[in-house]
């Protein structure tokens, strides 16, 4: 798959993140490599506290924080800055604002978010704990397009790992993030060979 990509000029990504940020680590690090298809060009946090701009200063990726107090304005000011740096692929990271259905339309199909489930299984928050809850054997993490119904988006890839008897909320936590960390990548390669 990634072949179909060498030659080509790479496309300009914007990660949304509003904490520590592990998942855009892990794609500034994939958007670094040769063959991948993304260049990581701005990081949005949502949270001004946030470690994860940590990783977008280190790797100097230009970042913006947007405080949504006044959504309206927030978005303007998040719209006007992914125009100026000519995003093509929005990658929501443990974002955790909803975005408008204005914002939404702007970017139809190019907003990407990964999500710690099998969805359409446990959609929202606190997945790990209602999957150790309802004794779930397998669980999993998701990457979908967004759509302006929360994690309700078309399903591009899929990874599952099975619950172990002595795994709690904290363990499956990190495995599932290790998950996320392969997934996403392989899912931005797909969703972008089937454009």
């Amino acid at each position: 798959l990634m072949a179909k990509f060498v030659g080509k000029s790479k496309l300009n990504a914007a990660v949304f993140i509003s904490g520590r940020g592990s998942n855009l680590r892990s794609l500034i690090n994939y958007s670094k490599k040769k063959l991948s298809p993304i260049k990581i060009v701005l990081v949005v946090s949502s949270n001004k506290e946030a470690q994860g701009l940590n990783y977008a200063k280190m790797n100097n990726i230009k970042n913006i924080v947007v405080i949504y107090k006044n959504i309206p304005k927030a978005e303007k000011k998040l719209l006007d800055t992914l125009v100026k740096y000519k995003i093509q692929l929005i990658c929501l990271a443990g974002f955790m604002k909803i975005l408008s259905k204005k914002f939404l339309l702007k970017f139809k199909g190019q907003i990407l978010n990964i999500h710690p489930s099998l969805l359409p299984n446990y959609k929202g928050l606190h997945t790990h704990k209602r999957v150790i809850e309802n004794k779930e054997k397998f669980t999993g993490c998701t990457v979908h397009l967004v759509n302006s119904c929360l994690d309700s988006g078309k399903i591009i890839l899929q990874k599952k790992i099975k619950i172990l008897r002595k795994d709690n909320e904290n363990s499956l936590t990190k495995k599932v993030l290790k998950l996320e960390h392969q997934l996403y990548p392989k899912a931005i390669v797909k969703f972008l060979s089937n454009r």
